[in-house]
């Protein structure tokens, strides 16, 4: 009787490592409060992003092809650091896509990205991230070929 105890322990682990993974955000704020909230560990070269919980199925399956050419990480628009002061513009839903604005600092940089997100599978995505402040405005979809 211990055996079916067991299986139905590790199943349940299963389950609740999947559930923890597969996030859903009712709310375009919910979703940015939380990827800023977390500690994401930096990726490995041929790793996939540490983000992935956080972007849209379509965006995902861009980094994994063409990951190559983003050498910063997105969130931060740079190489390192921690954002802090973190203020978040109202989004504007348009059915199942929202835009909005968050702005912090990087240490003494300032820096304001334009999230495009997605509802899908019952939760807000990140679909694009776009800088377009400074010599060099960037567009995550845009360097990845998009």
């Amino acid at each position: 009787m211990r055996a079916p105890a067991i299986v139905f322990a590790l199943l349940f682990s299963l389950l609740a490592a999947t559930t923890a993974e597969a996030r859903n955000y009712g709310s375009p704020q919910a979703l940015i409060k939380s990827l800023y909230a977390d500690t994401i560990d930096p990726a490995e070269d041929d790793a996939p992003s540490p983000y992935s919980a956080y972007f849209s199925d379509a965006l995902n399956e861009s980094l994994t092809a063409n990951g190559e050419a983003v050498d910063f990480d997105p969130i931060l628009a740079g190489q390192d650091g921690v954002a802090s002061n973190i203020q978040l513009s109202p989004p504007i839903v348009f059915g199942d896509t929202a835009e909005l604005e968050v702005s912090f600092r990087n240490g003494k940089r300032s820096a304001t990205l334009f999230y495009t997100l997605v509802r899908e599978n019952g939760g807000w995505k990140v679909d694009d991230i776009a800088d377009q402040s400074g010599d060099e405005p960037w567009s995550l979809r845009d360097l990845l070929g998009q």
